[in-house]
């Protein structure tokens, strides 16, 4: 039995194609392993505060030094850090906005990349603590963008997901969405049937 944990982000709850794929995604998967445990955050729903001020006090003062606020939250990244450490294998569905990801998957990121539990600093350089997982990304684009220089959401996931120590990771791109009806046609069937393939 494995753990799943989801990540949702887009900002739309309907016609999201981002939300589509990750509900196939996890229609196939529970086929393929009824057994497994699945977490679903949707970072819409619940947004992740930025990083600020009141984090990292929670996170770098003693802990009978902490505010109320601070206290707080500590206590949320540690949650969300708690359940990416269950987690056998992390599916990320993350729709491309300005060439990127959006603000609350960074934000995610910034709550659960922390020095200490996820990684930690050696002499030789930084050292991911979460070997052993799996993640795939699912991405949905309006153009075309795979291996292009205007792509800056997969090479950072990429890096911050090896920073981690996850380096089995997996992009389904669906692109092409906004390029009209063949374009929207093949792409979406093209990381459908990609989907079919890694459940």
């Amino acid at each position: 039995m494995s753990n799943l944990l989801v990540i949702e982000s887009s900002a739309r709850q309907q016609g999201s194609i981002s939300r589509q794929l990750t509900d196939e995604f996890l229609v196939q998967w529970q086929a393929a392993h009824p057994s497994d445990q699945i977490t679903v955050r949707d970072l819409a729903k619940n947004p992740v505060p930025h990083l600020d001020e009141t984090l990292l006090g929670g996170w770098m003062k003693p802990a009978d030094q902490h505010s109320a606020d601070e206290q707080a939250a500590l206590a949320r990244s540690n949650l969300l850090t708690d359940e990416l450490l269950a987690a056998d294998v992390l599916v990320l569905a993350a729709p491309m906005y300005n060439f990127s990801i959006p603000s609350t998957l960074k934000a995610w990121l910034d709550h659960v990349l922390r020095a200490g539990v996820t990684f930690k600093y050696t002499e030789t350089g930084p050292q991911g603590l979460l070997t052993g997982k799996r993640a795939y990304v699912l991405t949905t684009r309006g153009g075309i963008y795979a291996g292009s220089n205007l792509d800056h959401q997969e090479p950072y996931l990429r890096r911050a997901l090896a920073f981690i120590g996850i380096h089995d990771v997996e992009f389904i791109h669906a692109e092409g969405l906004n390029m009209g009806g063949e374009f929207f046609d093949k792409g979406l069937a093209q990381a459908k049937a990609r989907l079919a393939e890694v459940a």
